[in-house]
């Protein structure tokens, strides 16, 4: 049954309040924040080839030494209880715990994850751990990557090794973090590792990205305690037609089906729509997925994970019209979305962060209240949520952000919101703790709570950690200063 807000309800004076038990988390995950690439036997993900492949990250930038968590997650662990986080959701990576993506585990990498999580829990922390964020090792790329199904059966192994090593310290798991982007950025549009740009490819490595979640759910239920959590972590789009035409309707229905229901479908309803696979077929007659993969797939979950940060406005787009490049993480040379490639894309109206994406936090109370819709009774958690702006520094060496607790207190809003609606809601996960490598845009965006000045690696906690860390102690959505 869904978690209702605290009574009273809030009027002028007594703010918003959460229910006890509400995880307050911020985010990260490996190649954006751990560094020590080369180090205690880790080998390349898919990250490190992109990142020395010329144009393809902003200024030539990668995640070398990033924000070195490795060798400070001490310090950084302090400086999440400080902010009064629950909760720190973090993944594990694939090269440093398998360096092959095969075999037996390495040691070291192991050990780095259990001396993580031990600091953690010393702090009252609850580890999250996420199993995949993007950093596929890139022997197993050089065997064809996720259009192959192979990988998805090395992942199993790899979930496996991982769950038993660290399951007597870790209670929470997810599988997957937003295998969209894994499929149709990094082998649709090519603006993300592996970097290719192939639609039928794309397709696959969405299918063995979904089964390699079904084998691992089954991998990690064989080896974690009963009382183990196990979710996947999707980046839905909440999406809006331009118009209320028929055109504009059956846009929003095509980008439905391949960036929202190409998850949704076969990891909790047991199949992929229909409708997708119409909208494909010309591409795909869909003969890689197996008798019985449907199965293997749809596995219970004890919690969803949904990642939101702007909404998605469509319109079917004029005979002749470009194929849509629209993804929001930056532009491409293809499109992310086979089948609905001549869609187009429209800035929502409003505020703008430093990405680019409007601030509107409705979509995710849409977001959330749909899927409540959908699948009643769905645990939820919002596993990422965040903003990338130009923080301003202080002489007195603090960092003001007003922007970013402005977008976050709206969002928290958004959520009580539904969870006041019926939605199950048990947790928020800000992104990111701290400043790091984003990705293609290199150490250009900014999305931290903590400012790190790269170069010395000294952390700062911006005006926005702040506020978090009161909300996250109190319990209660206190108005931004």
């Amino acid at each position: 049954m869904p978690v209702p807000p605290t009574s009273p309800l809030p009027t002028a004076t007594t703010p918003p309040r959460f229910p006890a038990g509400f995880l307050w988390g911020a985010a990260t995950s490996a190649y954006q924040v751990e560094g020590a690439v080369a180090e205690d036997g880790r080998t390349p993900s898919i990250w490190d080839t992109f990142c020395r492949t010329p144009g393809k990250v902003f200024q030539g930038h990668t995640g070398e030494i990033a924000v070195d968590h490795y060798h400070r997650f001490r310090e950084d662990v302090r400086l999440m209880a400080e902010l009064g986080l629950t909760a720190y959701r973090f993944s594990v990576s694939w090269p440093r715990v398998q360096p092959t993506g095969r075999g037996p585990a390495a040691k070291p990498g192991l050990d780095f994850y259990r001396r993580l999580a031990d600091e953690l829990l010393s702090h009252g922390i609850t580890p999250v751990a996420t199993l995949y964020h993007w950093d596929l090792p890139q022997e197993l790329e050089s065997a064809g990557g996720w259009p192959e199904r192979a990988t998805a059966e090395r992942f199993a192994e790899y979930a496996a090794l991982v769950g038993e090593a660290l399951g007597d310290r870790v209670g929470h798991w997810t599988t997957l973090n937003e295998p969209w982007c894994s499929a149709f950025l990094g082998y649709g549009s090519g603006v993300h590792a592996p970097g290719r740009t192939d639609p039928v490819a794309a397709l696959r490595a969405a299918h063995h990205l979904n089964l390699g979640h079904g084998l691992a759910v089954d991998a990690l239920r064989g080896v974690l305690p009963a009382s183990a959590k196990v979710s996947v972590s999707l980046n839905l789009h909440a999406l809006r037609p331009l118009t209320p035409s028929a055109a504009d309707r059956d846009a929003v229905r095509r980008i439905d089906a391949v960036g929202n229901r190409v998850f949704l479908g076969p990891l909790l309803e047991g199949a992929y729509p229909e409708d997708l696979l119409a909208d494909t077929a010309h591409l795909t007659d869909w003969s890689f997925v197996r008798t019985g993969d449907a199965t293997r797939i749809h596995r219970a979950l004890d919690w969803l994970g949904v990642n939101y940060y702007t909404p998605t406005v469509v319109s079917t787009a004029a005979e002749g019209a470009a194929p849509a490049r629209e993804d929001g993480h930056g532009g491409g040379t293809a499109s992310p979305w086979p089948g609905a490639d001549r869609i187009g894309f429209h800035a929502a109206p409003g505020e703008r962060t430093a990405m680019g994406w409007a601030v509107d936090a409705t979509g995710l109370h849409q977001l959330l209240t749909d899927l409540t819709d959908r699948y009643p009774g769905l645990p939820l958690i919002v596993s990422e949520n965040g903003a990338a702006y130009v923080d301003r520094g202080g002489e007195d060496g603090t960092v003001d952000d007003p922007e970013r607790t402005a977008y976050l207190h709206a969002h928290l809003a958004a959520v009580h919101r539904a969870a006041a609606d019926g939605a199950d809601v048990r947790g928020y996960f800000a992104w990111s703790l701290m400043d790091n490598f984003e990705w293609a845009y290199g150490y250009d965006k900014r999305f931290g709570l903590v400012h790190v000045d790269f170069p010395t690696q000294t952390r700062t906690p911006k005006a926005s950690a702040r506020w978090y860390a009161r909300v996250a102690r109190s319990g209660e959505l206190h108005p931004p200063a």
